[in-house]
């Protein structure tokens, strides 16, 4: 691995996606990308008791898909690292209980999908183990209930707000020459434009994906138009006018190669506010969608840069700032 300035990683290894599973529940079924995902369910509860238990059951679901694809058992992988937005990653730590594997819980809030993929690159290209697994998900109403009101309160809240995608996404890295491989890694550092108000997530987390995006391309020797398509976390319609904003401000500009993936998921006439957020939003985004728009030679090169805000409920009652973060990581078909 070779250091790029002070945040980016180059993989001197190659690093390729050997499978991906993706899950979703009802309304993300019913957006534009309802036939990129391997499973769909019609209820927020996916046959479980409580909506804990049915969050739990998409991420065990999408690791059993993406390792049924490589024809692959939990006891092949090296290694698994997961997160999710509830309180001490208890999604992924009772996944991993099931898993019965080394594990790793990992924590960027919605930027969790491309920490844990960075770090899972990394293990590999060091060569810390052959098959890395990584995971993360959310849920509309757990995450309703832990962050904001339970649903049952039917709260009001702004069109500026987003809404937590009810999904899970995991992804299988290795050593195998795949179609798409994995290059590089750029670590976000933690921006804070001193926003408290929780139902201002994109404009929060904007600044930070700006930083991160300007990072990587000038730690690459890059410009925007190299990429065929880079997509952010989950900035919404809000956050994405921001960034492009403040990516001008710096002579970076996007023509037709930018979107983002909580603007992507849903139809402009579905109830999600002004877009899709949570880990899950460009877990399924990437490794469903776009990845599949890769293995078919629609896309060569991709930047995803996934957004997070690390703030908790006990910090927003004491009217504390939220602190965002932004990780990259940047895929090649063909390589």
């Amino acid at each position: 691995m070779k250091r790029l300035g002070k945040q980016t990683w180059k993989f001197s290894n190659p690093v390729y996606v050997q499978a991906t599973g993706t899950v979703v529940g009802p309304l993300e079924s019913k957006g534009p990308l309802s036939n990129s995902f391997d499973q769909v369910y019609d209820n927020l509860y996916c046959g479980e008791d409580n909506w804990e238990l049915a969050e739990r059951r998409l991420m065990m679901d999408s690791i059993e898909i993406c390792l049924k694809k490589k024809k692959r058992q939990r006891n092949d992988i090296d290694f698994f690292l997961a997160g999710d937005l509830l309180n001490q990653t208890v999604t992924s730590n009772y996944v991993a209980r099931a898993m019965e594997v080394p594990f790793l819980g990992m924590f960027s809030a919605c930027a969790t999908s491309m920490e844990t993929l960075a770090l899972g690159a990394m293990m590999i290209d060091g060569g810390y183990g052959d098959l890395v697994l990584a995971a993360t998900s959310s849920h509309n109403a757990t995450a309703e209930r832990q962050f904001r009101y339970p649903t049952e309160f039917g709260g009001q809240r702004p069109d500026s707000s987003t809404y937590t995608v009810t999904g899970a996404g995991s992804i299988l890295i290795g050593t195998s020459p795949a179609k798409v491989a994995i290059n590089e890694a750029t670590i976000g550092k933690v921006v804070d434009m001193g926003i408290s108000n929780p139902f201002q997530m994109g404009e929060a987390m904007a600044p930070a994906a700006a930083q991160t995006i300007q990072a990587h391309l000038n730690e690459t020797g890059r410009d925007a138009m190299y990429y065929d398509f880079i997509v952010t976390g989950d900035l919404s319609r809000v956050g994405s006018g921001i960034v492009r904003k403040l990516l001008q401000e710096k002579g970076i500009v996007f023509k037709n190669n930018y979107e983002d993936c909580g603007v992507m998921l849903y139809h402009p006439n579905q109830p999600v506010f002004s877009g899709g957020s949570g880990p899950a939003c460009s877990a399924v985004v990437t490794y469903g969608h776009l990845m599949k728009e890769m293995e078919q030679g629609k896309i060569k090169k991709l930047l995803v840069v996934a957004t997070g805000a690390l703030l908790s409920p006990l910090m927003i009652q004491q009217k504390e700032s939220i602190p965002c973060i932004a990780h990259a990581v940047s895929f090649e078909a063909g390589g």
